[in-house]
C-alpha cells in the first residue's frame, strides 16, 4: 500500500508546467495516486494595487476562462479527470494549502526555479507552499 493516494500538482500554466506534470506523473503511477491539477490565478485587482477605480471582473474572468482552457489541455493530455482540473482565484500558497486540506491530499507537487540570493528573500511560490502545508511537499527543479 502506498503513502501518497491523492497528489495535488500545482503548475503556473508557463512552458515549464510540463516538467513538473511529467515528474508528477511518474511519481502518480509509482504510487497509484490520483492526480489534481491546480492553477491559482491572482486576482487581477494584487496587480493594480486597488487604486485603479475600475471594474476588472471581465479581464478576471477572461483570465479565468483562459485558464481553465489550458488546465483542461494539460489534464487532457496527461489523463487527469476534468473533476480533478481546478482553477481558482487567489494567493498561490493560500489556495494550495487550502485545497490540500479540503482535499485530503497526501502530497503536493510544485515546480521551483531554484532561486538563490536576493531573488530568494523575495520568496517564491515552492518555498510559501512548503511552509504551511499539512503533507509532503516536492519541489520539481526547472531546468
Amino acid at each position: 500500500m502506498s503513502i501518497y493516494k491523492k497528489v495535488l500538482v500545482a503548475i503556473d500554466l508557463t512552458e515549464e508546467a510540463p516538467q513538473v506534470l511529467n515528474k508528477a506523473v511518474e511519481v502518480g503511477k509509482a504510487h497509484g495516486a490520483e492526480l489534481m491539477l491546480v492553477h491559482v490565478v491572482e486576482p487581477v485587482g494584487y496587480a493594480y494595487g486597488g487604486d485603479i477605480p475600475m471594474d476588472l471582473t471581465e479581464l478576471q474572468d477572461q483570465l479565468d476562462k483562459a485558464a481553465k482552457e489550458q488546465l483542461a489541455g494539460y489534464g487532457e493530455k496527461y489523463g487527469v479527470a476534468k473533476e480533478n482540473q481546478v482553477v481558482t482565484v487567489g494567493r498561490p500558497e493560500s489556495e494550495i494549502h487550502r485545497l490540500s486540506e479540503e482535499q485530503g491530499v497526501d502530497l503536493v507537487i510544485v515546480g521551483s526555479h531554484g532561486r538563490k540570493g536576493f531573488q530568494l528573500l523575495l520568496g517564491s511560490t515552492a518555498n510559501g507552499v512548503l511552509h504551511g502545508t499539512v503533507c509532503d511537499v516536492l519541489a520539481v527543479r526547472i531546468q
